[in-house]
């Protein structure tokens, strides 16, 4: 029921975010992973400029600004005319930007198989400061704020949140920190103290 309920929650709050049918563009990818043929054809290819991407003994197929299970279908029916019955695993594999409050921020690969933390695991995981309760993703100039703790506790996929291409992840910071905040903060309710009461004896 919990799980339900948080299923939900998760899709009330995309209702009024920017969501489109998954494409790829370029500089995102595919990954391949073939379970019962010898040939080396596993692996990531990556999406040019032009829009295509070009895979072992099929040449350049188009892959970006389409549907992302219609490019599936597409890669796996031409294989399927290569090697018979071919155990395939087709992954796409999207960029997206991770900041804030990780250690290594920068543009990362993920599937819509991984899962928050994984993200943030790729980003060299959380600084001592971030506040994974206050995650904000940006697209197209809109911003979602997440509660990154409970979806990492319900283990949901990217899938589930949603991700696309090009978002941004933000990982905020706590208000309040350690040892270095507290004194930056008491020295400013002093400071403030001090004003207020040099103000009240000017009016004296």
């Amino acid at each position: 029921m919990k799980n339900l309920f948080w299923g939900m929650f998760v899709l009330f709050v995309l209702l009024d975010f920017p969501v489109k049918a998954q494409t790829l563009n370029p500089g995102d990818g595919i990954r391949l992973i073939f379970y019962n043929i010898s040939d080396s054809v596993s692996g990531d290819y990556f999406i040019l400029e032009d829009g295509g991407v070009s895979l072992p003994y099929l040449g350049k197929i188009k892959a970006a600004d389409r549907n992302i299970d219609s490019l599936k279908q597409e890669i796996y029916e031409k294989y399927s005319n290569l090697y018979r019955d071919p155990e395939l695993t087709i992954l796409p594999l999207i960029r997206v930007n991770v900041f804030g409050e990780v250690n290594k921020p920068g543009y990362y690969y993920v599937t819509g198989t991984d899962k928050l933390a994984d993200v943030i695991a790729k980003a060299s995981g959380p600084t001592p400061q971030a506040d994974l309760g206050s995650i904000t993703i940006t697209r197209n100039g809109k911003e979602l704020d997440v509660d990154g703790e409970k979806i990492i506790e319900k283990g949901n996929k990217l899938d589930d949140i949603g991700l696309q291409s090009g978002d941004q992840i933000y990982v905020g910071r706590k208000w309040f920190s350690g040892p270095t905040q507290a004194i930056v903060i008491a020295s400013l309710s002093t400071l403030t103290a001090l004003v207020i009461a040099i103000i009240y004896n000017k009016r004296k």
